[in-house]
């Protein structure tokens, strides 16, 4: 069985809006070496049309990016992308699958049948598979940021506080810290 890891920007104030972090060849190297590390990702419908919406046009090179974000674009285009979605059922983008019905039997039956683990980037359905107890890791890549707004981390709260024991914490030269946790048992 595979590990479901949540993973996303975060600015000190709990801010997850992706215009909010810094972007630069270090930041996009971290989340590319979480992407190889992983063998699946998973977005709830708006992260999903979000990444549609730009990545594969890096891939193609129909967009001027970085070197960075192009190993991105081009990695994430081969990775298998799960959606969960309750409105949009067909997703053509390469790869791309539909997790629809009961929420807690598709994550399981996702992290059972992928043994290099799943990538979790999305905040609003982090908190639905976190009420749920699927997840097993978390790697926020946090940014010396106040945004003084939101969208915010589990902004419709949790049922308990979730204990988390530290693996690890990697400061980045922009001043972001790449800190990865495990449930606590």
């Amino acid at each position: 069985m595979g590990l479901l890891t949540f993973s996303i920007n975060v600015t000190l104030d709990g801010c997850i809006d992706h215009q909010e972090g810094i972007v630069d060849d270090e930041t996009h190297a971290f989340f590319t070496r979480i992407l190889d590390e992983s063998g699946a990702m998973l977005w709830g419908r708006v992260t999903y049309e979000m990444m549609e919406s730009y990545w594969p046009a890096v891939a193609r090179g129909d967009e001027e990016a970085p070197q960075a974000m192009r190993e991105w674009a081009v990695k994430l285009e081969t990775k298998p992308k799960y959606v969960v979605s309750s409105t949009r059922k067909d997703f053509a983008w390469t790869n791309s699958h539909h997790i629809a019905g009961d929420l807690r039997t598709g994550i399981q039956n996702l992290k059972d049948t992928t043994p290099a683990g799943v990538l979790l980037g999305s905040g609003k359905l982090a908190t639905e598979l976190d009420r749920l107890d699927l997840i097993d890791e978390y790697k926020f890549l946090v940014h010396p940021r106040i945004a003084g707004h939101g969208p915010t981390l589990y902004q419709s709260g949790l049922p308990s506080t979730r204990r988390l024991e530290l693996v690890s914490a990697k400061p980045l030269r922009c001043g972001a810290v790449a800190m990865h946790y495990r449930r606590g048992r």
